[in-house]
Order: C-alpha cells, then sequence, then structure tokens
C-alpha cells in the first residue's frame, strides 16, 4: 500500500503585497500535490492595502488557505509565526512576490525524498517584471557581472550551495538548528541556512525546482533594498564570527578602495591616478555588463544595465560599511527597533 504523501506548509510572508498576493496564492493552491496534502499560510504584517481582502476572498472556496496577523511587520517574525502554527512535515517560504509552477510542491517533495542526506532543497528564481526598469533590473541581477555566483539566481544548476531561495526544509530541522533570526530584518535565510550547513545539513539547489519573482520596479528601492543587504549581512558576520564569501565581500572592498584612494588622492596627488585605474576597470566591467545584458534582453535594457548595476555594487557596499560603523565601531547604540524597518518591497 502506498504511502501517503508528506504534509507540506508553504509558508507566505507579506506586507502591502495587494497587487501580487492573488497571483501568488493561487500559483501554489493550484499545485497539482494532493489537496488535503498541503496548507498554504499567509502571515501578514498588518497591510494597509488590499492583501488582507485578497485572502479573505480566496479563504471562501479554499479551507486550507489560512491568514495570521505579524504586528512586528517583518520577514523572520512572519515565517516564525507561520512555522508556530503550521502541521507540515515540510516547510516551504515562498514570498508574497513570487508565483510558483504546478508542480513546485511535487518537485520539492520528490527532490527531499530522493536526497536524504539534504535538510533543504530547492531552486532557481527567474526574475521577471511588467515594466520597462523593472525587467532591466530583473536581467541584471540574472547576471554574473550583478551578482557574482549565487547559483540560486543564476538559474541551471545542480548540486549542493550554501544558501537558496524559498527552501523546502524537514521540520525537524527547526527543531534541531532553532527558527529565523527575528533580530536580522535581512538575510534571515542566509543565517538560518549558515547554522544548517554548520550543524552538518546540505542544501541541495535542483533545475527541476523554479519560481518567479517580480523585482523591485524603481531604482530607488532596488538601492534600499541592497543597501539592507550589505547592512545586515555585517551583523550576520558579527553574530558568528564568520568572515563573508567573496562575493559578499567584494562590493565592500570595492567602496573602501575607492574612498581610501580618494582620501588619500587629497593628499598625495600621485594616488588619484591609482583611483582612476580602478575606475577604468570598474567601467570595463560594466561594458562587459552592458553586452551581456544586451545579449540576453536586447540593447534597450542594456542601456539602463550600468545604472543597474552600479546600484547592485555599491549599494551593497555601501550598506556593508554603515553596517561596520553602527555594529562594530558603534556597537548597535541607537539602532530602531527590527519592526521600524517593516516588511515591505
Amino acid at each position: 500500500m502506498e504511502q501517503p504523501k508528506p504534509f507540506v506548509s508553504v509558508i507566505v510572508p507579506c506586507r502591502n503585497e495587494g497587487d501580487f498576493i492573488a497571483r501568488c496564492v493561487c500559483s501554489i493552491l493550484v499545485c497539482d500535490y494532493p489537496k488535503d496534502r498541503f496548507e498554504v499560510i499567509v502571515v501578514d504584517g498588518m497591510s494597509t492595502d488590499d492583501t488582507r481582502f485578497e485572502i479573505s476572498q480566496l479563504q471562501k472556496s479554499h479551507p486550507n488557505l489560512k491568514l495570521y496577523d505579524n504586528p512586528e511587520r517583518i520577514v523572520p517574525t512572519a515565517m516564525n509565526i507561520g512555522i508556530s502554527n503550521s502541521k507540515g512535515e515540510v516547510i516551504i517560504r515562498v514570498d508574497g512576490h513570487a508565483e510558483v509552477p504546478p508542480n513546485f510542491i511535487a518537485q520539492n517533495i520528490s527532490k527531499l525524498q530522493a536526497h536524504p542526506e539534504a535538510w533543504c532543497v530547492g531552486g532557481a528564481i527567474d526574475s521577471i517584471s511588467d515594466t520597462y526598469v523593472g525587467k532591466a533590473i530583473a536581467v541584471a541581477m540574472s547576471s554574473r557581472f550583478g551578482v557574482g555566483n549565487a547559483m540560486f539566481r543564476l538559474g541551471n544548476y545542480e548540486g549542493y550551495v550554501d544558501t537558496i531561495a524559498f527552501g523546502a526544509y524537514h521540520r525537524w530541522v527547526f527543531d534541531k538548528i532553532g527558527t529565523f533570526d527575528e533580530e536580522l530584518v535581512r538575510n534571515q535565510d542566509d543565517e538560518l541556512n549558515y547554522r544548517l550547513i554548520k550543524e552538518g545539513g546540505k542544501i541541495l539547489m535542483s533545475p527541476s525546482i523554479h519560481s518567479k519573482y517580480y523585482t523591485r520596479t524603481s531604482l530607488s528601492k532596488l538601492w534600499r533594498q541592497y543597501f539592507q543587504y550589505g547592512f545586515w549581512r555585517i551583523r550576520t558576520m558579527q553574530k558568528h564570527r564568520r568572515p563573508a564569501t567573496l562575493r559578499q565581500m567584494v562590493p565592500l572592498l570595492l567602496v573602501l578602495s575607492m574612498l581610501s584612494l580618494l582620501i588619500g588622492g587629497a593628499f598625495f596627488r600621485p594616488v588619484l591616478l591609482l583611483l582612476m585605474s580602478e575606475i577604468f576597470l570598474y567601467l570595463l566591467l560594466l561594458v562587459a555588463g552592458i553586452v551581456d545584458v544586451s545579449r540576453k534582453a536586447g540593447v534597450s535594457y542594456g542601456l539602463l544595465s550600468p545604472i543597474v548595476f552600479i546600484i547592485l555594487h555599491f549599494g551593497y557596499g555601501f550598506g556593508s560599511l554603515w553596517g561596520i560603523m553602527r555594529f562594530i565601531l558603534l556597537k548597535g547604540k541607537g539602532m530602531p527597533k527590527a519592526s521600524a524597518h517593516k516588511l515591505s518591497r
């Protein structure tokens, strides 16, 4: 007799996702996994738009859709509320700005069962957008010139990775390593995955698992996102007393080197030649990035890509520098409460 499939809880943290949440949740609800073997838990950060109305409408015809409040309004508390109120043997995170294909749940379960050594599995995210600026951001975020070797953003790869987007975890993993760190407004999934690997677990990425992710649609929102990524990366490093990967350090090193050469040049003019050389090399890399984006999406998107690359690199780099000042030099003094950062796009 065939054993019943594992019960799955899909947790969706969100806030003010009225334009996207119905698409996201419906894509999960129509998955080809047995309807009595999964639930969808939306944890809402006290939205002020139509998010809660959209969910309440869907609940009328979907008894496996649940809604919980997240007064703290940040992702890690949302995930922990979802986990504590879930009954799944497997926990999957899907953000409110994403969509998944019909086989998403089934493929995650298949990979978990086929790879018992993996504590978590996941796949690539296809960055997409409905606007010109958003599409340029999406293509740049899927380029090595923009995100380095972040495999879950680059696509077709099978193997073990250091982190993943929208991971599927055995429930016992949270019993073993703990849940999401509620101090970390950003990078909470990376920090959780670091603890997972530290405890002897593995994270498997498979091209058979994929999802769509709607990117930021403005350059200012993208800057804020990556500034926060860099900022909270420093706190994660500090808490675990571990170095960042080269991918995570390059933006900070770029910012530090240019600032150092600029300051040094104010006192010793020949140093400015080194600064100009570094800028020239960076511009050459931008040209390579333009070619890559133009080849993938067209020249019109390639023309905007240098601005996007600069935001990705310098937003993260200056965020990391600010993180060093706030967390290490000032020892966190004057930091606002985590909920002040609000779970938002």
